[in-house]
Order: structure tokens, then sequence, then C-alpha cells
């Protein structure tokens, strides 16, 4: 225990503690966004990733799996906050956290072994389609700039390691495109500040302002439940994904215990209910960032960049950002799903697009994945009546 411990502190220092500020980069505008998604200040993002990364560092069950304030939980979070405020909010992360908790303990982890592949195909590419299109908001209305410097951006990103290898491709557009925006003084371009104002102090502790009564229970519980559903699903698959990247098995139900404990904490500290990205955890597992050290620096350089250095953040133009997620949407997409479609049954084909439709459609995952399971039980369904027809015929 002590040595894998040390391994994972000791371990590929470099390659981790820059592919976990790789990672951050991509995660702040993210976390912005989905604050907005939310109906929140940005600041709740931001608390909600840093104290999730920094808990999941040491209790979480897959290192370098990169978990912070999700798209998928903040679209359930909007209804809760125009109708009941904020504080209901902080109290419903609070017992979605306690519930994920207990989700662990009673080892549910264990369930998204029963998932088809099929539907966890369908969910890795709907994934990359809904990344996709979420990136296609910083076009609207942008000038020829923007485009340049996405194709810069992607440029660097995939030219860059021919020749050089000892900075993250990703991280190296950044530098570079903030620095050449700025030294030529190129106007019309988005950054980092015009989507929000990177004004934020340290988390502080806080207990959510709501009545201690069974209305209250009866208020977030819908909610908590719901968030902790999708929190659940996004991350056990994300972990999946990951293991099967890395050939590892690593404990989803300690995964789920210390996702749990991560939003009970961020509940207290002025943060919302978050779980696995698996955008930003591709990202991080694809520069080398295998360790819970990487883990650790994307908390702290978040942490850094938005407390210490927020008017330098807030230069970073978007196109680097938009270039970053665009390189992972084309990681992750299973591209042989879709060249291999002669040669896998028209049954699996069918669940797979079902999945990704679902989630295109309604913009949550765990729809995507609950309308996949139950179209692959149809299926399954009619081959054992047809067997049973053969068999009695």
């Amino acid at each position: 225990m002590n040595n894998s411990w040390r391994k994972q502190w000791t371990t590929d220092v470099r390659f981790n503690v820059l592919a976990g500020m790789t990672a951050t980069l991509a995660l702040i505008p993210d976390s912005l966004a989905f604050s907005f998604m939310a109906g929140v200040p940005p600041t709740v993002g931001i608390y909600a990733s840093i104290c999730i990364l920094l808990v999941i560092t040491f209790l979480g069950g897959r290192p370098g799996m990169i978990s912070a304030a999700a798209g998928s939980m903040a679209v359930l979070m909007l209804t809760l906050v125009k109708e009941h405020g904020i504080a209901y909010l902080f109290a419903a992360t609070v017992l979605t956290g306690i519930i994920q908790y207990l989700m662990g303990v009673f080892r549910l982890g264990k369930l998204v072994n029963y998932v088809p592949k099929p539907v966890l195909t369908g969910f890795v590419n709907a994934l990359a389609i809904m990344i996709f299109l979420s990136q296609l908001r910083y076009f609207s209305h942008a000038s020829w700039k923007m485009y340049v410097l996405v194709g810069a951006a992607l440029l660097i990103i995939y030219l860059l390691p021919r020749y050089f290898k000892a900075i993250p491709s990703p991280l190296a557009a950044v530098v570079l495109l903030t620095a050449a925006v700025w030294m030529f003084g190129i106007e019309g371009v988005s950054r980092i500040g015009d989507i929000a104002e990177i004004d934020v102090s340290l988390p502080a502790f806080l207990l959510p302002d709501v009545p201690v009564s069974w209305e209250t229970l009866l208020i977030i519980l819908p909610y908590s439940l719901s968030l902790a559903l999708v929190g659940f699903t996004e991350t056990m698959l994300t972990q999946n994904l990951l293991d099967e990247t890395t050939k590892e098995r690593t404990d989803k139900n300690r995964e789920m215990r210390g996702q749990g404990i991560a939003n009970v904490i961020a509940g207290f500290f002025g943060g919302m209910a978050g779980c696995a990205l698996v955008a930003e955890s591709v990202l991080n597992v694809r520069m080398g960032g295998r360790n819970r050290l990487s883990t650790l620096v994307a908390a702290l350089f978040l942490l850094l960049l938005v407390v210490v250095l927020g008017d330098l953040l807030s230069l970073v133009p978007m196109a680097a950002l938009v270039g970053i997620m665009l390189m992972v949407c084309a990681a992750i997409f299973d591209w042989k799903s879709v060249f291999k479609l002669r040669k896998v049954p028209v049954s699996e084909t069918i669940v797979m697009v079902s999945t990704v439709a679902a989630v295109v459609v309604t913009h949550d995952l765990a729809v995507g994945v609950i309308a996949g399971i139950v179209v692959s039980g149809i299926f399954v369904l009619l081959q054992r009546k047809a067997r049973s027809r053969a068999i009695e015929g």
C-alpha cells in the first residue's frame, strides 16, 4: 500500500504536473459555462471544481480522473435555483453527496459492468458530439480571426509533438496563442474574460441558509436523487473508459464514496454538485496524467489561476481552448464503430445509434444510457423468443 501511494506521487512527475495544468485550462471555461447553465454566479462552478478535485485526489478510486462541476448535472439545477434560490442548491448538493456515498457503501459501482458494450460506445460517441456542438457557440458572430486561431491551435496540438515533447502540445498552444494575441494586439477575438469576470476569492465554509425541516427535504430530495443518478452514471462510465484506455482495473465503489464526500464538502463551501468529466479526464490521461499527482496539480493550478492570476487568465483566447476541445472530441469518438458498421450485428448498431440520439435530443447522458439499455433489452427478448420458436419448431 505504501509503495502504491509513493508511486502515485513520485512516478513520471513532469508528465503528471504538465498534464494536470493542461486539463485545468480545458476545465475553466466549462466551469464558467456550467455555472451559467445552472443559473448561478461563476464562483459556484469554480468553487465546486476546486473542492471536488482536492477531495477526489486523495479519496477517489481512479487516479488521474478529473472530477468537477458538470454540465450534465447543471441542467438539472436550474429549476431548483429559480424556484427556491441558491441556498437550496447548496443543500441539495450536500444531500447528493450523501446519496452518492451510500451508492459506494452498497457497492453499486458493479452495475456498470452490466451495461452493454454498444451502449458504452454510444455514450462515448454521444459525448464527443455534444462537446463538438458546445464549441460551435464560440463561432457565432465570430470574425475570420477566430477560425484562423483555432486552426493554428490545432496545428500546434498535432504537429508540435513530432518535434518537441517536453511540454504537452495543448498547453503550448494556449501559451503561444495567448502571447501572439497580446503581442500583436489582435482585436475582435473572444477571451475567457469575455465569458465572465474572473474575480474569485478563496472558498469559505458556510451552512446552507435553509430551514432544517421535512419541507426542505421534500423540496431538495427529487433534485438530489436525479443529480446523484446522473453523476453516478457519468462517473462510472468515464472510469470504465479510462480503465480500458490504461488497461487497469480501479475501484468504482471507492470512487463513488470519494465523489460523495467531495460533493458534501463542495456544498458546504458554496459549490454545486459535480462528477467525473470525460473530456478533461481523457485529456489528462492522454497527456500523461496517470497518477493522483496530476489531479492535485489540476486543483492547485485552478486555484492559482482564478484567485491569484485572474487578470492573466482573462487574456487567454477562447480559440486556443476550442482547439483543445476539438482535439478531445476526435480522441474520444470511437471511429472504429463507424468504419465497422457492416461487420457488426444490426441490433448493436441500432442500440448505439439509439443511445447517441437520446443524448443529443435530451442533452442528458443518463437518459441516453437508459434508452440504450432499454433498446438492448428489447433485442435480447426478441432473440430469446426467436430461439424458443426455433426449438419448438
